[in-house]
């Protein structure tokens, strides 16, 4: 007489703990990587409350280098990189980013491209 037992071992090994050790280690490292591409910037000084609405951004830095979304561009074209930019936004906004030590008419030549476009425009600062 032949006995079965109860206890079946499947020779199978289960990999989804595996997969979910790498994936967490994974998040791990893109979080805590420094970005290249991210610019420091020390901006001027206020008091004022932050908005979420952004379209694109612009950035100037103390070498008077432009940025639009922290792609570098050269200053004689903000203007169409900011058209190819906001061409089907329905409230074109600009987060206008210049460091503190950049002249004011750096920042001004931005804001007059916007008003000939009608784009918003928002400066951002660091609180008080």
């Amino acid at each position: 007489m032949k006995l079965k037992g109860r206890n079946k071992i499947s020779p199978e090994f289960s990999m989804s703990s595996m997969t979910d050790i790498v994936f967490l280690l994974l998040i791990f490292f893109m979080l805590t990587a420094n970005s290249p591409n991210a610019l420091d910037l020390l901006l001027p000084k206020a008091k004022g409350k932050s908005t979420n609405t952004q379209n694109v951004s612009v950035t100037i830095n103390r070498n008077l280098e432009y940025f639009v979304d922290s792609e570098r561009i050269n200053g004689e074209y903000i203007e169409i990189e900011l058209k190819k930019a906001l061409a089907d936004k329905e409230n074109p906004t600009i987060i206008l980013r210049a460091e503190e030590s950049v002249a004011i008419k750096e920042a001004v030549s931005v804001m007059d491209i916007a008003n000939r476009n009608n784009y918003k425009v928002i400066l951002a600062v660091r609180p008080n």
